[in-house]
């Protein structure tokens, strides 16, 4: 049999570097106090012995637990991994919040909550009190939901708000959806269209409102028409159905949609078709999200891409800096998404414009 290798230990890390245990500790812990040549020196040791933090031996040393808990909304989880449609934003958040927790000496713990529930506080409690963790990044709609805000601010744990602009504890992080939506809006404006449709997400999250008063104000600002161009729906294919079929069958009808989901913009490009339109020849299609199944439908969708993966990591930080007490930028943090081009827009009809 063979023999098991003997794992690293800090104290092969502290004869390599020459130096303490404590000089070590401070290191991985990145505590001020240690001169940049000797911080330098060991983590050149713990890269060359392949050195790994025990984050159960961190815990024993201080009162953090190197954890992160990210938490995000049961049931339109569930559904996207059901659905099987190529919906990534848990993806995106475990790309961004993993790699940073990493650079960190952390570990990201993702769990799912139904923000609806009635024991929405004792399952959260029953979290916090297993894992201990050191901040918790909440996702819409727990970013905007009082009852979670109010426990963690009474627990005293850092939490970032992504998609939230609360003042009422945590940190609020947007990824500046009415900008996104203006965007998105001045782009089919500068193709020439003037009857530009909007189809919301869900009222339950407060991003579905900023992304409308974008659309909005770039009409305005534009003297464009708004009347009987925004419809309602809820991120979901059927109800993006039902508005694009509304904004169609209206007269005059709009020569360009954007819809807040990719879903919703697939049902809008499905119902265009059904009525014999040719996307972009009559219709032209903006989505948000920007998942997977927006560069391979036909024809591909231009959309906005939206800046999951970085917001995250800069949660992560700003959860890292508040344990550490460093200073923290003011709120709330804007993290602005792009518009991605591609062939599902272009300029309207001579005789639809």
């Amino acid at each position: 049999m063979a023999r098991r290798r003997q794992a690293v230990t800090i104290r092969h890390v502290a004869a390599d570097a020459g130096v303490s245990l404590q000089t070590v500790s401070r290191v991985i812990n990145k505590e001020p106090n240690v001169r940049p040549a000797t911080s330098r020196r060991v983590q050149e040791s713990i890269d060359r012995l392949g050195y790994v933090p025990s984050i159960a031996a961190q815990r024993m040393r201080g009162h953090r637990s190197y954890i992160i808990l990210a938490l995000n909304d049961r049931d339109r989880t569930i559904s996207d991994w059901q659905d099987r449609e190529g919906a990534d934003w848990v993806d995106q958040m475990l790309l961004g919040g993993m790699l940073k927790c990493a650079e960190h000496g952390y570990r990201l713990i993702f769990e799912l909550v139904d923000t609806h529930s009635d024991h929405v506080e004792r399952e959260i409690d029953a979290a916090l009190a297993a894992l201990q963790p050191d901040g918790v990044i909440l996702t819409p709609p727990h970013s905007d939901n009082p009852l979670i805000v109010k426990l963690l601010t009474h627990a005293k744990i850092p939490f970032a708000r992504i998609g939230s602009l609360g003042s009422d504890g945590g940190f609020a992080m947007t990824m500046d959806d009415t900008g996104s939506a203006r965007l998105a809006t001045e782009h089919l404006i500068a193709l020439g269209h003037r009857r530009i449709g909007f189809i919301a997400g869900s009222p339950e999250y407060g991003l579905s409102e900023r992304r409308v008063q974008g659309w909005r104000d770039a009409m305005n600002d534009a003297g464009l028409p708004l009347d009987g161009l925004l419809e309602a729906g809820d991120f979901g294919f059927e109800t993006g159905a039902v508005a694009a079929r509304k904004l169609l069958r209206s007269e005059p009808r709009p020569t360009a949609i954007i819809a807040s989901s990719d879903k919703m913009t697939l049902a809008a490009m499905e119902t265009a078709r059904a009525l014999g339109l040719d996307i972009p020849g009559d219709l032209s299609l903006i989505s948000f999200d920007n998942t997977p199944v927006a560069r391979f439908v036909h024809p591909p969708l231009t959309a906005i891409d939206q800046p999951i993966a970085q917001t995250v990591a800069h949660a992560v930080e700003l959860i890292i800096a508040a344990q550490s007490g460093e200073p923290l930028p003011a709120m709330p943090v804007v993290i602005s998404g792009s518009l991605v081009e591609r062939d599902s827009t272009g300029a309207p009809a001579p005789d639809r414009d």
